[in-house]
């Protein structure tokens, strides 16, 4: 058991966190100020740095390398701001990787390349009015015809909806019950019928666009079929990456909301000294330290196991429950340390804290992965309907 990063991997974070550290804070407040997402001249500058291409396979056109070394770049991107990270998000851990592993050679010939260019980013289409966490109530419905498969319904909360190239879009098919009955099917952007709502307004996440979807008589080729009915537990296997891609995330918040404050206690001065020379804040800056820590540890551990195949799905619930909670509560005692600088909006404490409760929000939520893990415990799955 290593639980140190080879060369190659040190000096792949060093050049990420040299990149984010000096290119990204003045993008991060644009993004901020104006909602918008990250424009495409600075995605080619990620594809031309190799960020956004780590764990694509290198027939391909990608890096190849494993999973742990995208959530290593993931990390210091995340550091500087969500909306900043939230493209390398989407092409290292995202439903880009459902592509990859299912996609035909028709499909993935044409996506990938785009993707590892910065001209794609591939978003991934889930919940709906009806259906989130019981996501296998979905309803949106794709019926192969010929060579064509049309899709019917209504998608809600899909981050990246109407700024993303493509979706990747659980829908059902015929009318096997529950999970029998999903698959999943890739949708360009301005296919004829797909529509979107207004932009949500939401409490973080500002530079991650988020909004309904409407499939109204959607035809696509049949060649872009990437799941059948009854590649439910596929699909959710291959979601574990993104899990981990959320864990890392709110890692990354959390890390950068303990790195800043750590700077910030060293430099504020109250009653004729730095307050890091008062014992409350030394405790109070210990504890966020092990949580992040922690935090890292059981993502790495999780990625580590993986290598470059898909990860344990219990490794990956643990790792993402965990992140989500710590980086919550590191985002909040940082703000407290900080006193009024940390409120303030122009310091970025504040947008940590209203970033840091999205991840536990998105991907499954917190208590879903406790109700997975014990699940695991105990060697069965919980049957919420009964």
């Amino acid at each position: 058991m290593n639980f140190h990063l080879t060369d190659d991997q040190l000096a792949l974070r060093e050049t990420a966190r040299k990149f984010a550290q000096t290119e990204l804070p003045a993008l991060a407040n644009e993004v901020e100020e104006t909602g918008h997402p990250v424009p495409e001249d600075w995605l080619h500058r990620y594809a031309e740095m190799g960020f956004l291409g780590i764990n694509t396979r290198e027939e391909h056109g990608g890096l190849g390398l494993p999973l742990l070394d995208a959530l290593i770049v993931l990390e210091e991107f995340a550091k500087i701001s969500v909306g900043v990270a939230f493209p390398v998000f989407e092409c290292c851990t995202g439903p880009v990787r459902i592509v990859e592993a299912h996609g035909e050679t028709s499909l993935t010939s044409r996506v990938m390349p785009q993707m590892l260019s910065g001209d794609m980013l591939v978003a991934i289409t889930m919940s709906e009015p009806d259906a989130g966490t019981a996501l296998t109530d979905l309803r949106t419905r794709a019926v192969i015809e010929g060579d064509e498969i049309v899709i019917n319904g209504t998608k809600r909360w899909c981050s990246g909806a109407g700024h993303s190239q493509g979706y990747v879009v659980f829908c059902r098919f015929g009318d096997a019950p529950g999970a029998k009955g999903i698959g999943a099917v890739f949708v360009d952007r301005d296919t004829p019928g797909l529509s979107f709502g207004a932009q949500e307004k939401l409490m973080g996440f500002r530079g991650v666009p988020s909004a309904d979807m409407t499939f109204e008589n959607v035809r696509v080729p049949r060649s872009h079929l990437l799941v059948e009915a009854g590649g439910f537990a596929s699909l959710m296997g291959l979601f574990n990456i993104e899990r981990l891609g959320n864990a890392t995330m709110a890692l990354g918040v959390a890390a950068g909301a303990l790195e800043q404050v750590t700077t910030y206690v060293q430099e504020r001065a109250q009653f004729g000294k730095p307050i890091i020379d008062f014992q409350a804040v030394q405790i109070r800056l210990a504890e966020m330290a092990v949580k992040v820590e922690a935090a890292r540890l059981l993502i790495h551990r999780a990625a580590a196991n993986a290598g470059t195949g898909l990860p344990d799905p219990l490794e990956a619930s643990m790792a993402k429950c965990f992140a989500n909670e710590i980086t919550r509560e590191v985002t909040a005692a940082a703000m407290q340390l900080m006193g009024g600088y940390g409120y303030a909006r122009e310091y970025g404490m504040e947008r940590r804290l209203r970033d840091s409760y999205g991840w536990g929000i998105a991907g499954g939520a917190i208590d879903i992965q406790k109700v997975n893990i014990a699940g695991a415990l105990v060697g069965r799955r919980f049957n919420q309907r009964a």
